[in-house]
């Protein structure tokens, strides 16, 4: 089983296979210390962690790993290169109107919020399928990547159908960021393989479940409302159509078993999991900060075993769910997935 560190995206371009997350940082998980933020950065790259993940979404998030880049200049003095890969997400109220100028300016902002000439990598989300336009408005992010303003293109959230009719228009989609983990194994039902035809590699998220995984859940009771943010109450709903919260302790237990084994903690393992599926390049951590740093360079180093991987299949295997596509759930307006979700955070972002 590989234990690569890096793995490339596109020819010339590699990250590293675990990025830092940034929605943790957007405010909605705590207040953020600053110096803090901008100094953990700087620990996770020269951990070798030196792929970020962010959205014009995340309010401030831009703007900080901006200051970063401004003044830890990667590549400078023998220091390591820095991805930084952000979203494209126009609010709802925004896709039937959508102009390519309006797509222009979004990528003009986050362009000046990073201070980069180029962006590494834009991951493009459109809320609803019964709005048309995500095939003119990939096309248009393509576009701006021919003229050097985008280095590489990506989507996410995307089902198959979808993403299969962006493909066909011809955008050149290099990475698909999805949900996938321990409890949620949607992308195995159609999605892999569509990505590996086409030569479209997987950024996963969720992955540790938001903070799930850590050692006080194990035999404890159910979280509930309200909960410390909407990381906590999105993963406790995916822990429900997994098969509820009995189900899910036994998952825990399973993979505490295989981490006391190899002398690491739970969500290295369960990251570790979700590394070698097939089709994998990356998984994405919310880091809040760098003090699970130690815990993320295991997961890179831990080598699971067939026996590893069947106990936790052992209880995979008898999840009530999550089923249907890649985000399906998510988009069903009249569902809980779906209200938690907010639709207007680009304009006031």
């Amino acid at each position: 089983m590989s234990v690569l560190r890096r793995t490339e995206l596109a020819p010339g371009y590699s990250v590293s296979r675990i990025i830092k997350g940034g929605w943790q940082l957007a405010g909605g998980h705590g207040p953020v210390d600053r110096a803090r933020a901008l100094a953990d950065m700087r620990l996770f790259v020269e951990a070798g962690l030196t792929t970020f993940d962010c959205a014009d979404i995340y309010t401030g998030v831009e703007e900080l790993i901006g200051a970063f880049l401004a003044e830890y200049r990667p590549g400078r003095e023998g220091r390591p290169e820095v991805q930084v890969h952000t979203k494209y997400v126009p609010d709802l109220a925004d896709l039937r109107t959508l102009r390519k100028a309006d797509v222009e300016q979004t990528i003009d902002r986050s362009l000046r919020r990073l201070g980069v000439e180029r962006l590494d990598l834009v991951q493009f989300h459109w809320w609803d399928y019964a709005v048309p336009g995500w095939i003119p408005t990939a096309l248009w992010l393509d576009e701006l990547r021919q003229a050097g303003k985008i280095r590489h293109l990506g989507l996410t959230n995307f089902d198959r159908p979808h993403l299969a009719q962006i493909l066909a228009a011809g955008a050149r989609v290099v990475a698909h960021q999805v949900q996938y983990s321990v409890v949620d194994h949607r992308p195995e039902g159609g999605m892999v393989d569509l990505c590996q035809e086409h030569g479209v590699l997987l950024l996963a998220y969720g992955s540790a479940l938001g903070g799930l995984l850590a050692p006080q859940w194990l035999g404890a009771e159910r979280p509930q409302p309200p909960h410390e943010n909407r990381s906590l109450s999105k993963y406790l709903l995916m822990v429900e159509e997994f098969g509820g919260w009995e189900l899910f302790q036994e998952m825990l237990a399973a993979l505490t078993r295989v981490a006391e084994k190899h002398g690491v903690d739970a969500a290295s393992v369960a990251l570790r999991y979700v590394l070698d599926r097939p089709g994998v390049a990356a998984v994405i951590v919310g880091a809040r900060n760098a003090s699970h740093l130690a815990a993320h360079q295991a997961a890179l180093a831990l080598r699971l075993e067939a026996e590893d991987h069947a106990l936790i299949e052992a209880v995979a295997d008898r999840r009530r769910g999550p089923h249907g596509d890649t985000y399906v759930l998510e988009r069903d307006k009249d569902g809980p997935h779906a209200r938690i979700m907010r639709y207007d955070l680009n304009a006031r972002a």
